[in-house]
Parts: structure tokens; sequence; C-alpha cells
């Protein structure tokens, strides 16, 4: 990952002090230990800290065209760069790295806004076009990569990869949001696009931001794709598990792209495994693979990470995990810049923590239990949801609004007795009984 930062006067042309801009840039220096850099103009800082992946040599920013009339900070990677090359080549335009931060610079002098929709993979970044005096930012379709922000008293416009820049600006002012601690005392975190402060925003995942100087109105950021989630396209079970293969085997192979050592992180669920198991047939050596035990064995699942790293004859490390290890509470704390409920947080540092000591980029898991219904309470959320269908709204809140008040709590009960939550679930619709079973 890499860290972006930046300040843009909406209004005028004031020229911003350097002192500040790398100070509100360096604070999220652990994104990026590699490299650092600014640039400054009238009206205009950006800041960027690198994590070098791919082109070591010259894939410095902010990066500009040959002349310097468009520039860029961005953190992520592009998947199908090499493949918008030889277009853009074809439409006149010069590469003078092999970067993928050169390709977004050319696609927007291209195909301006409509860029987004040309590129594959995890992003947030920020475009300067000097001829148009405007300030474009964009965030990846799922929000792999995070884009904080926030107009400041004085007119201008902030922005940064994490908070912290945000709040390291001596101008912003920190009142908490109370829709946010509502948010947060819900879902274990805030979700975009609010942040913990008032006046903070993230952008959200698929969205995009532009901004031109001298415009007096705040604007909005604008969508450019979402899931469609449609019944149109039938098809055979044996079809789609090939087709879940393909799909997965390509997804892997172009994150293979680097010249930095890669890895993976395997916990011996479904998920790590099939990424850690075609990885394995991708690559001639073996798979530089990292995963985290506990020293309670009733959530001990290392043996399992085992099996697959025997199996896949990976690099495999294992590292313990104490059950009181919380001497990572104030760096989180730190890290996450607001409130984070998830009690993952601390082995996920600690395997992240392993994994840097012997690889820059680690491939995981995450998303698969959404993406394929994983979970146990889809399963109960779909069996419900066959109930609600054949009973109307007014005698499930009369029938099971009053079980679900009568019932006991019962955790101490085998789970088929334990029917209080199930209750109240029926006497809701669809949306407030999955979000009644999600919620904290």
């Amino acid at each position: 990952m890499c860290g972006i930062s930046g300040l843009f006067d909406t209004q005028g042309l004031r020229s911003y002090d350097r002192a500040l801009a790398s100070r509100i840039n360096n604070i999220q220096a652990h994104r990026g230990p590699d490299e650092d850099d600014l640039h400054l103009e009238p009206g205009l800082a950006l800041g960027h800290r690198r994590l070098s992946v791919i082109d070591l040599a010259t894939g410095q920013q902010p990066q500009f065209n040959a002349d310097a009339s468009v520039g860029i900070v961005f953190n992520g990677e592009i998947y199908n760069f090499q493949e918008l090359v030889p277009e853009l080549k074809a439409l006149g335009y010069v590469f003078r790295t092999r970067s993928d931060t050169e390709v977004i610079v050319h696609a927007w002098s291209a195909w301006g806004t409509a860029c987004v929709h040309r590129l594959r993979g995890m992003f947030a970044f920020a475009i300067w076009d000097r001829a148009q005096q405007s300030l474009f930012l964009a965030r990846d379709r799922m929000g792999v990569k995070p884009m904080h922000y926030a107009w400041l008293p004085d007119g201008s416009f902030i922005f940064g990869s994490e908070l912290k820049v945000i709040t390291a600006h001596p101008g912003f002012v920190r009142e908490i949001d109370p829709k946010a601690v509502e948010d947060y005392f819900s879902f274990g975190y805030v979700p975009d696009p609010r942040c913990i402060y008032r006046n903070a925003h993230k952008l959200p995942a698929a969205h995009t931001l532009l901004l031109r100087r001298g415009e007096t109105d705040q604007p909005a950021p604008v969508p450019y794709w979402d899931v469609q989630f449609t019944n149109d396209n039938p098809i055979e079970q044996a079809d789609a598990e090939v087709e879940l293969r393909e799909r997965v085997r390509e997804s892997v192979k172009l994150r293979l792209i680097a010249d930095v050592p890669l890895g993976a992180f395997l916990s011996g669920g479904v998920d790590s495994s099939a990424v850690v198991a075609t990885m394995a047939g991708l690559s001639d050596n073996p798979v530089q693979t990292c995963a985290i035990g506990f020293d309670d064995p009733r959530f001990n699942e290392s043996e399992f990470a085992q099996q697959v790293a025997d199996r896949y004859k990976t690099d495999h490390r294992l590292e313990i995990v104490k059950s009181d290890d919380f001497d990572l509470i104030d760096t989180l704390a730190w890290l996450y810049d607001e409130p984070y409920a998830d009690s993952s947080a601390i082995p996920t540092y600690r395997v992240c923590e392993m994994a840097r000591k012997h690889v820059t980029v680690a491939l995981s898991g995450d998303g698969g239990d959404e993406s394929l219904g994983g979970y146990r309470r889809y399963r109960m959320h779909l069996g419900e949801e066959r109930v609600r269908n054949r009973l109307p709204q007014g005698l499930r809140q009369s029938v099971f609004g009053t079980l679900g008040q009568l019932y006991p709590k019962a955790d101490w009960a085998p789970r088929m007795f334990r029917a209080k939550t199930t209750f109240q679930a029926m006497a809701r619709d669809s949306v407030q009984a999955y979000h009644h079973s999600m919620s904290h």
C-alpha cells in the first residue's frame, strides 16, 4: 500500500506551506516506507508515501505527464495496465516509465472522468489537471483502497489515505458526528461516507469526486458502478463451478504481477486455501505462506493451515498469538483513527507483521464468505425469508413479536433452542431482520 495526501484551494491560488504539506503526508509514513515526495504550486499541494511494488526505479510520485499539465498521486495497483499501454500508445501517448501510475495519467487525458471504467484493480487516486484547473478523486469498485476528505473553514479541500491526514491539519474542526457513533454501535465500525468526525468524509466505493477551481458549491460524489443483482442468468451448478475456478485463477494470476516478493496469508479455511492452491499452480517456486495460531486450543486452527502448506509444498511460517495479547490496542487505535470493533484486528496485524519480514505483497481470502454465502447467517436468513413470504406482516408482527418478547435469551442452551433472536427477526421485514442479526 501507499499513502496519498493533498490540499486544493477551491477559490484561489494561495500558497501552501511545505512544512505543513510534509507533516500531513508523513503522518502516514507507515503506508509507504520506501520513498516520499511533494509537489507544490499555487493553490495545490500533493503528497505521496511510496511502497514500491511495480517499476521500482521510475515509479516515483507525484507523477506528471511530459508537459507537466496532468499529475497524479495514486495508492493501489491497476491489474490490466499492461493491456491499456498499447491502446494508449496508439492514441499518441508516450510512456517514460513501466508503472501502472503513468497509465492512469494518460487514461485521464484520453478519456476524462470515464477513465475509471477502463481500470481494473484496487485504487484510490487524485488527478490534478492544470488546464482544466480541476482535481479528480476516484476510489475502486469494492472500496479496497481508502480515501478520506474534508472542506476546511478557510475554503481549502484536504484529502488523504487515512483520517489522520485530515485531523493533522490545524484548521480541521474535530466535532464528533452522533450518527457515526450510532453506526459504530450498530455495525462495529463507521461505514462510508461517514467518519467519526462530522466534517470529514470517506469517498464511497465506486465513486468519483470532481472539483473545479472557482465553483462555490461543494460537489457531491458520483457513482460509476454498482453490483447488479439479477436472476436472469440461470446456470447449472457444474458450469458455475468451472466458471468460479476460471475466475479465481484469472484474479490470482493478475495479482501476481509485481517486482517484489509475493506471499499469501493462510488460515486453513476454504478461501485462503483456494488462493494458495491457485498460486501454487501458477508459480514455479514455492509459495510463501504465513499463518497465525492461538495458544488457546479452542481457537487454534493452525493445523489446517499446515495441511494445506504440506499439500502444496509452500514455504510456511507460523506464529502463535497469546490470548492476552493486548499490547497492540494503542497501536491499532492510532492506525484506525476511529472506533473499530473487529475482534480479528489483533491477529490480522500480527500476521501482517510477520509476513512483512519476508514479502512485500500478500494475497488473502478475505471476502470469500461474503461473495459465496459462506456464513451460517446467510442460510438462516434465507430460511426466515421463506416464512416471511408465506405469512403476512401483520400476523408475523403479532405472533413472532410476542414470542420474541417472552422467550428467554438462553445463550447457555444448545443452539437449536436459542430461538429468541429468530422470533425477533421473523417479526421484522427483510432489511430490518438482517440488520438485527448483524448489529452489535
